[in-house]
């Protein structure tokens, strides 16, 4: 799953962003109100870090601009704003969460897992499809109720594969969920990773149709 970091502190964001892919998300960085504004592919992020205080704007003009424009992932403030008028117009601005800089970075996951959990409709820390119990705080997999062991790309797709059972998703698809915009995007890389993912889970739950894509689901 990819999460979009709006931070204009580039220490910060460049730890933030790297801790966060080493919890298995891809992660953009964007440094400025403009650039959150004009991203290219909102619609592919799962969740949204926002700074407020940003150089070219605010970030609270930034949140608005998003929801008038019907963006339903849920974003996070994390700024070192801390007062209670600045949580109230935040949340009635249309954020999810506000969590008050410095925050200690488990936190700050358990909240995303939290707010991911919640836009699912799932109370539930696991996933359950097919045979497969996946845990995307733990990162740990069982199928068919043995433990499994995936690379972090290959957790990544069954990550995504469980939580659109029974969809088609191209190769396309694939890509713009999986690798952040500085990553190298190959199209092909993605029949590999899904032939990978198939011996370890078994062949039957990803079905391939051709010229479409794959779905994932018994």
């Amino acid at each position: 799953m990819r999460l979009l970091v709006v931070e204009d502190d580039a220490q910060l964001a460049a730890r933030l962003s790297d801790r966060l892919r080493d919890a298995g998300f891809a992660v953009d960085v964007a440094r400025g109100r403009e650039e959150g504004a004009a991203w290219p592919d909102m619609d592919k992020m799962a969740a949204v870090v926002l700074d407020l205080g940003l150089p070219d704007g605010s970030g609270m003009d930034l949140l608005r601009h998003w929801r008038e424009r019907r963006l339903a992932c849920p974003i996070l403030i994390l700024t070192a704003r801390g007062s209670w008028q600045d949580k109230v117009v935040g949340l009635n601005a249309g954020a999810d969460d506000f969590v008050v800089k410095p925050v200690r970075f488990e936190e700050l996951l358990a909240r995303l897992h939290a707010l991911l959990r919640r836009q699912s409709g799932s109370r539930d820390t696991w996933i359950e499809e097919a045979g497969i119990r996946l845990d995307p705080i733990a990162r740990e997999v069982e199928c068919d109720g043995r433990a499994l062991s995936l690379s972090k790309q290959e957790f990544r797709l069954l990550n995504l594969f469980m939580r659109r059972p029974g969809q088609v998703l191209s190769q396309g698809d694939i890509v713009e969920h999986l690798y952040d915009l500085e990553s190298h995007r190959d199209i092909n890389a993605v029949e590999v990773l899904v032939s990978r993912l198939r011996r370890k889970i078994g062949t039957g739950r990803i079905q391939t149709l051709r010229g479409l894509g794959y779905r994932f689901g018994k």
